[in-house]
């Protein structure tokens, strides 16, 4: 018999009785549990679940109708993914390419389960990159006068590339609000883990200034509050003072690159759930 697998998540407010049903329903139609996590968030009060199991084909499409009826016993936000199925990504970039690069190699080598659709950029610098990866590349031009223009070109190529992850890998507009909003706990973004303390220009010479003994990456969902939406994850590396401003920069890119791909893998893995102002990140 041919089984595939999926993964199954959930999510609703916490009661007694969810993850029973869950797995009562698999096991009714020969689902084989390989991995389950669980979690019951204490201050909201809300339960998430990604389950990965493997089924016989024919009994796939009964059990998706059975599991409408537990979703709806327990108001269940439940999704079911073929485990292959890849995530069509959109990449935006400026000038500083190190993550867009680290991104393309990480998909090439199969370590993301990502299908990028296109580069879009408000310069020419990362072009190349594009081409040799044989992505399509749009380039965008933003000035304060072409913004919404600009970002109505961008809507465009989301709907038309039918993107689901859109990664900011060092990509330096601000989203407007309403891009925000229209695409919420879809956007990911990479930034140093000096804001808020170093906002603005030259964050890593103003650290070396502060004598920092750490630097670091957050990787995190967009939102209309800047670098402030739900942390999905978090790199650092430790430094000292015979580190320069130049040196720091070159850690810190490696730091952002390492840290952006372990939030996009959590993301395309079905790993991470929005709790508000923060994430859940099941294992």
């Amino acid at each position: 018999m041919i089984r595939k697998n999926f993964i199954m998540t959930n999510e609703s407010a916490d009661r007694t009785g969810i993850v029973a049903a869950l797995t009562e329903c698999l096991a009714r139609h020969d689902g084989f549990i390989t991995e389950l996590s669980q979690f019951g968030t204490p201050s909201s009060e809300r339960f998430y679940s990604r389950i990965a199991f493997n089924m016989g084909e024919g009994d796939v499409s009964v059990f998706k109708r059975e599991m409408k009826a537990v979703s709806a016993d327990f108001d269940l936000k439940t999704k079911i993914i073929p485990a292959k199925r890849k995530t069509k990504t959109l990449i935006m970039v400026s000038k500083f390419d190190h993550c867009l690069a680290d991104l393309i190699y990480r998909v090439g080598k199969k370590r993301l389960n990502c299908e990028v659709v296109g580069i879009v950029s408000n310069h020419e610098t990362a072009r190349p990159l594009a081409v040799t990866a044989g992505l399509a590349y749009h380039h965008i031009p933003i000035t304060t006068e072409t913004k919404p223009q600009a970002e109505q070109v961008l809507r465009n190529i989301i709907e038309a590339s039918g993107a689901e992850l859109i990664i900011l890998a060092r990509y330096m507009q601000v989203l407007s609000d309403s891009i925000c909003r229209d695409y919420s706990g879809r956007i990911i973004n990479i930034h140093h883990s000096f804001l808020p303390s170093f906002k603005g220009a030259k964050p890593y010479h103003r650290a070396y200034e502060r004598g920092v003994k750490l630097i670091g990456a957050t990787a995190h969902y967009v939102t209309a509050d800047l670098d402030e939406g739900p942390i999905i994850e978090q790199g650092i590396q430790r430094v000292d003072h015979t580190k320069t401003p130049a040196k720091l920069i070159d850690i810190g890119r490696d730091v952002e690159s390492q840290t952006l791909a372990e939030a996009v893998r959590l993301h395309t893995e079905h790993r991470a759930f929005l709790n508000g102002a923060k994430t859940v990140i099941l294992p």
